[in-house]
């Protein structure tokens, strides 16, 4: 019998270390995964022809209506079959949103400001869009375009909702709005009968692309969002790179891609009210029926600051996969830094996410993943599957609340997570792990680095 035992022992021992990840393999297939994920990425072809929005009757005075210029204008440029439409130095008022057309290049110069009025009804009628995961009809985005292909807004000029005294109040009259559109979600109302806009609540977003393909957002500053700032659904081949934001209004979402893929989002300087980058894929039965994964996406050297960094969730019903977190640091507090949120609502995944050398300071949790957010859809039985989680290189200097949390649950745990080298200077509650399957900690100091025994006087 003992024999029996220590062989036994023996074989667990075998498998437990054959199974053990290999760092170095997970490193090797990062890299080799991110630049797969690279070379798809090309962003918008940028037309030769350029147009000037004071060609088109535009004054930036601040108080002549731009609207007819900016509608005249990308008229015009569709016309010519793509155009580069420059907005010169100055503060152009726009009294309703900016629909894009396929093959123009918005180009808001140094000193230029295109300021929205943010009277709601100029937003109206309503658009063919999305609301925290649900597709619905609602007020337009501020600069919109659906099904559209090679657009871009680029520049160093501002981009200000100006949306503080109408849109930025109405979350606590948003209840019944949202309620509806989540019933209409849930019992599978055609999009066509999901009608929204006046008297619901809704908030539109700031920038919205939808269905389209080769989209290139840079440099501009936005500021003021009446919602989310930058959402991408059913979107690809996007690049994001050098924006800056000082957008703190309520929901006030950095970068929101829904049901996108391949995805550059770079050197961003982030200064929200709530998410930077949230990535999402659908709510419930949304996801599942009309959505797409969201796939494929690097982000790399962006500044955070705001309540999270990265956020893969809620509304994930669709799946995530194949996320590149790297070189990334903090120019203010997040209240977390990698933070994955879902619940039995949602059913779907998250998959190959990979974060590599990011570093923050003050966090009240570093790393958070949990299948319990918010404590929803407890009672149903659509899980998530969360799993394969490579993290290496990831610090902070206090987190006051966790360091390292993994929350499954008993019928779909989190499988196959690795942290390496994850640095805390302080921290409260080091490790909070329940339901999973198959994680390794390895080269890690959490609450600062032991150092040399003590020794017995």
């Amino acid at each position: 019998m003992r024999n029996i035992v220590i062989a036994l022992f023996v074989y667990m021992c075998s498998v437990q270390l054959c199974s053990a990840i290999d760092v170095g393999q997970v490193e090797r297939e990062r890299v080799s995964r991110r630049d797969s994920v690279l070379a798809l990425v090309t962003g918008a072809a940028v037309p030769s022809d350029s147009l000037f929005i004071t060609d088109f009757g535009a004054k930036g005075d601040g108080t002549k209506d731009c609207k007819r210029a900016f509608d005249r204008a990308m008229k015009a440029a569709s016309k010519l079959g793509g155009a580069r439409i420059i907005v010169p130095a100055g503060t152009y008022l726009v009294k309703g949103p900016i629909h894009f057309v396929s093959n123009v290049c918005l180009d808001i110069r140094k000193g230029a400001t295109i300021k929205f009025d943010p009277a709601p009804e100029l937003y109206l009628p309503m658009v063919e869009t999305s609301w925290e995961g649900t597709f619905l009809w609602n007020y337009s985005p501020f600069i919109y375009g659906k099904d559209l292909h090679d657009v871009a807004i680029v520049g160093e000029g501002t981009i200000d909702g100006n949306a503080s005294t109408t849109f930025s109040t109405w979350k606590p009259k948003q209840k019944a709005g949202q309620a509806r559109s989540r019933e209409m979600n849930h019992g599978g109302v055609p999009v066509d009968g999901r009608k929204f806009g006046d008297g619901w609540w809704l908030r539109p977003q700031l920038i919205q692309f939808y269905g389209c393909r080769n989209v290139t957002l840079e440099g501009v500053f936005i500021t003021n969002s009446p919602f989310w700032c930058v959402h991408l659904l059913k979107s690809e081949n996007i690049i994001c790179r050098g924006l800056r934001y000082d957008a703190k209004l309520v929901n006030n979402d950095g970068i929101d891609p829904e049901c996108s893929r391949n995805i550059l989002i770079e050197d961003i300087e982030f200064n929200n009210g709530d998410d930077n980058v949230a990535i999402k894929s659908g709510r419930d039965n949304d996801g599942w029926t009309f959505g797409a994964p969201s796939e494929n996406i690097v982000i790399r050297r962006c500044r955070f600051k705001g309540l999270h960094a990265v956020v893969i969730g809620s509304e994930m019903s669709a799946g995530v996969r194949n996320v590149f977190v790297e070189d990334c640091t903090f120019g203010g507090y997040c209240k977390r830094g990698i933070y994955i949120k879902t619940n039995p609502d949602r059913g779907g995944f998250v998959t190959d996410l990979y974060v590599k050398d990011c570093e923050f300071g003050d966090v009240e949790d570093l790393f958070y993943a949990t299948s319990m957010y918010a404590g929803e859809g407890l009672d149903n039985d659509k899980f998530t599957r969360v799993g394969n989680i490579y993290v290496d290189g990831l610090h902070c200097r206090k987190a006051t609340g966790a360091g390292l949390v993994l929350q499954g649950t008993e019928a779909e745990p989190i499988r196959n997570v690795l942290f390496s080298n994850v640095e805390i200077g302080e921290v409260k509650n080091a490790v909070s792990f329940d339901n999973t399957v198959g994680v390794e900690i390895s080269d890690c100091h959490i609450g600062g680095r032991a150092g040399v025994p003590s020794q017995a006087k």
